[in-house]
Formats: C-alpha cells, sequence, structure tokens
C-alpha cells in the first residue's frame, strides 16, 4: 500500500462548523424563498458557481440577489444572511493539524467566495487569537482565488501540479460526497468525512 504524505482538508464541515440552514432561513426573511434550491451543500446554481470561482463581483452578486427579492434590502442584509451558515471553528482539529504538521504535508482546498473568505478569516483570528489560518497548510487553494471548483475535476487536477504531488500519495478529506467520488476517480486515497466524525479522532495511518 502506498504511504500517505500529504493530506488535503476541505475547510467547513471538516475543520469549520457550519449550517446551511441558517442562511436558507436568514434569506427566507429577506424574502427569498427557494435560496435551499440556489444554494446548499451539494450543488450551486450559476449565481453561486461563479462567485465560487471569482466570475462575478460582490457588486453583481448583490445586485441579482436584490432582483430576486420581492423587499429593499441592503449589501449589508445580504452578506449577514449569506454568512449565518459560518459557525465556529474546531479548536481541537486546528490542534490536530499542528501535530500532523511534523509527519505529513497539509494543505486546504475550499470552495469558497469572497465574502465568506473575508468573514471567516476574521472569525479566525477573533476565535483563535491567531493571524492567518493558511499558516496551518503548506498552501491553500480557494476555489475563488483560483477560478475552480468542487466537484470539478479541473480543480484536482490542479493541485496536483500546483504542488507537484502524486494522487495516490495523497489523502483527501472532505465532508461532501461527490467531492469524495471525483477525488476517488483521479486515484486520491480519501475519507469522506461524517456529521459524527472530528478529524482528529481519525486514524490516518489506517485509511
Amino acid at each position: 500500500m502506498t504511504e500517505i504524505k500529504n493530506i488535503i482538508f476541505d475547510l467547513g464541515g471538516v475543520l469549520l462548523d457550519i449550517d446551511y440552514q441558517k442562511s436558507v432561513a436568514a434569506f427566507k426573511k429577506l424574502g427569498i424563498e427557494n435560496f435551499e434550491d440556489m444554494f446548499s451543500q451539494f450543488k450551486a446554481d450559476q449565481l453561486f458557481e461563479k462567485l465560487e470561482t471569482g466570475k462575478l463581483s460582490e457588486t453583481d452578486f448583490y445586485k441579482t440577489i436584490k432582483k430576486r427579492t420581492k423587499k429593499n434590502i441592503t449589501d449589508t442584509e445580504i452578506d449577514q444572511a449569506w454568512n449565518a451558515l459560518i459557525l465556529s471553528f474546531r479548536t481541537d482539529s486546528l490542534t490536530f493539524l499542528s501535530k500532523i504538521a511534523r509527519h505529513y504535508k497539509l494543505y486546504l482546498l475550499s470552495n469558497t467566495n469572497s465574502i465568506h473568505l473575508k468573514y471567516f478569516k476574521k472569525l479566525f483570528t477573533k476565535e483563535t487569537g491567531k493571524h492567518l489560518l493558511d499558516e496551518y497548510f503548506i498552501k491553500a487553494w480557494y476555489s475563488n482565488e483560483i477560478g475552480l471548483r468542487k466537484p470539478g475535476i479541473p480543480i484536482f487536477e490542479f493541485v496536483l501540479q500546483d504542488e507537484n504531488l502524486k494522487a495516490a500519495e495523497t489523502l483527501f478529506i472532505d465532508d461532501t460526497l461527490i467531492n469524495i467520488e471525483t477525488a476517488k476517480l483521479l486515484g486520491f486515497k480519501t475519507h469522506h468525512l461524517l456529521p459524527t466524525e472530528k478529524v482528529e479522532l481519525l486514524e490516518i495511518s489506517s485509511i
């Protein structure tokens, strides 16, 4: 069996607690009844896919959301509803990263957007007292910055090429099954993190 040398972590649902229903409820209050059809853990419509691949500006995002609601809402209200799904960092999981960094090369691969990115970076510093989440990793890839998004094959091919990694030596941990399935197709070792699991309780060497 090929030895694991690299570990790529997802962020939301793995190192950061999230609750999509919080944003569903918040957007419903703003007048968008079908937000769950637009964005969820498992899918994103064209608007959110463009936002998460950096192809849509925040300004245009706000304009589109305002068109979809029948109420007069502000950019700040949209931000608050959109960020509502972000809860708190799993500090025990972050401590675990520090421990295993002596044995593995650690990376982060997250579907996100500029609004969430700014929000959770501030939240990280507030909750941990540390400057940057990225410092836990050799490299952190955010979908909106590289223009690619999970579960597409190109984003996985990109990270392999960007860091000259071999899929067979790389463990990918994500809480969304469709992302895991793509990684498996490309030869990654994978672990689908269930809602009842935490990364610090995994036996990495036995995966």
